[in-house]
């Protein structure tokens, strides 16, 4: 890199480079990679040190580094931000509103900030109204902080505007271009005589009641072979999305492009126009379909003897719901059509199950107990309710077979030496795993130690938090020490599920890592002339990086839109109590999620007590300098519903109880009643006695 003064070796240590940011991980990590990289090998993935810059990076933002390797899994360099740089190029979003200093628009995020607004002559907005706004750059060294509004949007509080905020913000293309949608629409099936005929074969789908769209069909029945006693034979039957969309068209673009399907409370986003995902490639039940078809052989103990693929038509006997299939097996009542598949299809499935269960347990794949949070929505777009998902034994069934149908497809491509696309799940990174063990070790439970970690020592940590108080403490704990899942050609493994090699082949319709799978065994297997293309070989390592950016992305766009209808939920319930635990700890306050809904909301730490509080960030809680009062994550709390931002998502609580005891704040200082007045008093006493020596000494 050449300068005024001297030129770099591109091996020397530190460079600066200009980075952009990739979507933050599930644990607030922030990673970036660069806007161009024309070096020999992948360009790399930067990890960002915290600073007083990263609070204000969002997704896209870009950003002047300097940048050094590292010996570390999971990325390859650190950086250090010099400045933030493009600001003014970037859009964001805001609430339009006209006060006495002034029009001001104010950011929907979380930081709360507002700018003044220079309005164009003639312009006219209304107060209230949701725009896209970017800083205007007044072509001085000190930035305005005016901004202009590019575009109106209209009522934030309307009916199903939150997903549109969240599909604006996080930049989610939500338009299929004219070309896509022409191409879908002249889009049909057509049955290669090659194919097998498995439209005699009672499949079936289980779904959620209010799934659109159907990957996945199975069917299982005993195996008759005498050398198999108590075995099964289980057939997983997949949409076969590259008949119809082929390496390199406009559907496969977009698609790429997309990465996935992105799901809302009151929308999807789907990664295929809606005449594939929701007609073509959807496994209705009734239409012959085409399909990628795995069939299984397994023991009585649920090991895999062998497995084969094979392209088929098929046609779905029945579109079933996970509970109505689990009320025909629990109490043998429910609807006639799935009472009549009872005994030759649905039994058949779960003694299959069964088997499979003997296998996980063996396996012991990582076992966190942490409900699903469901947010329903009316037809106006408001929040009736709020609830955990039950987990049925019927969702744990197709959940089975699905990574039995994975691993079959990654076992044949490694087989085949096919390049290909893997999920990988790395191992923890010790010092996360020895922050997990402090944490069980501080409320007198143990975690094994090793040379190397495995999910079944976890396991036995989850089992001994099961039935004390700490279960949630203990599995919140075990999440943060885990690495996110990602995509990678090359095989790592994968730690969460204890398997040497896993890839994702069973929801082509909403994921793009699918269909290159389906393509990978279509050219391993010899099953047609639409499965891999040199493009998609010249391209495997970006794609991945790809569709594991747009993942995290639809992630955190989700988890935003979840946040900001719960806002919107508890909006007419400020000043109520609700009880709930701490969820996370840091040096400006703790977060809290409660036991009711789930939502996430903080206790600033000045709101606690009259006291200094000191961050230990390696034991990660806080502690009262005065009263030794701690503060850690998964103890139980009351709190009551302070304040509510229903466009940014924000809520804010006053801690009340703490493990059942009260906080009574007396006097105007509020301090708590913790408060130790003697060692306040005996302190005091020690700082009047330093002052008068100091007063002697000057004299």
């Amino acid at each position: 890199m050449k300068t005024n003064k001297a030129h770099n070796s591109s091996k020397t240590m530190d460079k600066i480079l200009i980075l952009q940011v990739m979507a933050p991980t599930s644990d607030g990590e922030i990673f970036a990679r660069p806007v161009s990289w024309e070096e020999a090998g992948d360009e790399p993935i930067v990890y960002i040190e915290h600073d007083k810059f990263t609070g204000l990076l969002s997704y896209g933002d870009r950003i002047l580094t300097r940048i050094k390797p590292v010996n570390s899994n999971n990325f390859d360099y650190v950086g250090k931000i010099i400045k933030k740089i493009d600001d003014n190029s970037q859009t964001k979003l805001g609430i339009f509103q006209i006060t006495p200093n002034g029009p001001r628009v104010k950011s929907i995020d979380k930081s709360g900030k507002d700018w003044l607004v220079e309005l164009d002559k003639g312009v006219v907005i209304e107060d209230g109204e949701l725009v896209e706004f970017s800083k205007i750059d007044s072509g001085r060294r000190i930035r305005s902080e005016k901004v202009r509004v590019s575009e109106r949007l209209g009522d934030p509080s309307a009916p199903k505007s939150v997903s549109l905020i969240a599909i604006h913000q996080h930049k989610i293309p939500n338009i299929f271009p004219e070309d896509v949608l022409l191409q879908s629409k002249k889009a049909s099936f057509l049955q290669n005589k090659k194919w097998d005929d498995y439209s005699h074969v009672p499949f079936v789908t289980i779904d959620p009641k209010d799934a659109r769209d159907h990957d996945d069909a199975c069917y299982a029945k005993p195996d008759d072979d005498p050398k198999n006693i108590g075995g099964h034979l289980i057939w997983v039957a997949i949409a076969d999305v590259a008949h119809f969309v082929r390496s390199g068209d406009a559907i496969d673009n977009e698609a790429r492009h997309r990465g996935n399907s992105t799901y809302f409370p009151d929308r999807v986003v789907p990664m295929l126009p809606d005449n594939l995902s929701g007609n073509l490639c959807s496994l209705h039940e009734g239409e012959k379909r085409a399909c990628i078809v795995v069939k299984i052989k397994i023991d009585s103990v649920g090991n895999k003897i062998s497995h084969k693929f094979t392209r088929a038509v098929i046609q779905s006997w029945a579109s079933l719901e996970y509970g109505e299939v689990q009320e025909v097996i629990d109490k043998g009542k429910g609807k006639p059509k799935v009472l009549d598949l009872v005994n030759t299809v649905i039994k058949p499935l779960y003694d299959a199950y069964s088997c499979l269960k003997i296998s996980r347990k063996a396996r012991s794949p990582l076992d966190l107990n942490l409900p699903e949070r469901k947010i329903e929505i009316d037809e106006k777009g408001i929040v009736k309710d709020v609830r955990f998902k039950e987990r049925l034994e019927a969702h744990k069934l197709i959940e089975e077979f699905m990574i039995l149908a994975n691993v079959c497809a990654a076992e044949t491509l490694s087989y085949k030496k096919t390049p290909t696309i893997f999920r990988v799940h790395e191992e923890p990174d010790k010092e996360k795993i020895e922050a997990l063990r402090k944490t069980a070790v501080s409320v007198g439970l143990k975690l094994s130690k090793g040379q190397n970690i495995k999910a079944s020592h976890i396991n036995e940590l989850l089992a001994q938090a099961e039935s004390a108080p700490f279960r949630d403490l203990i599995n919140l704990s075990a999440l943060r020490s885990m690495n996110q899942a990602f995509y990678s050609p090359e095989n790592f493994g994968h730690f969460g599920l204890s398997l040497s090699q896993y890839a994702h082949f069973t929801s082509p319709i909403r994921r793009y890592s699918d269909l290159i799978i389906h393509r990978a065994l279509i050219s391993a297997v010899g099953l047609g002339d639409d499965g891999l293309k040199d493009i998609d070989i010249d391209n495997i390592h970006s794609t991945a990086e790809k569709i594991s950016e747009s993942e995290r992305r639809s992630m955190v766009a989700e988890r935003d839109t979840n946040d900001r209808y719960l806002a919107h939920f508890l909006s007419e319930r400020i000043g109520n109590e609700f009880c709930g635990s701490i969820s996370g700890v840091s040096n400006f306050g703790i977060f809290v999620r409660l036991d009711e809904t789930g939502a996430n909301g903080i206790v600033p730490v000045r709101t606690i007590a009259n006291e200094y509080f000191k961050y230990d960030k390696s034991a990660n809680r806080l502690i009262g300098s005065e009263t030794g009062l701690k503060l850690e994550l998964g103890m139980s709390v009351r709190v009551k519903l302070s304040e509510v931002d229903p466009f940014a998502g924000g809520i804010v609580f006053q801690l009340t109880h703490l493990e059942n005891e009260q906080l009574n704040y007396e006097g105007s200082k509020g301090r708590s009643k913790f408060f130790n007045k003697n060692k306040y008093k005996t302190r005091n006493k020690k700082l009047k006695i330093k002052r008068r020596e100091r007063r002697i000494k000057v004299s």
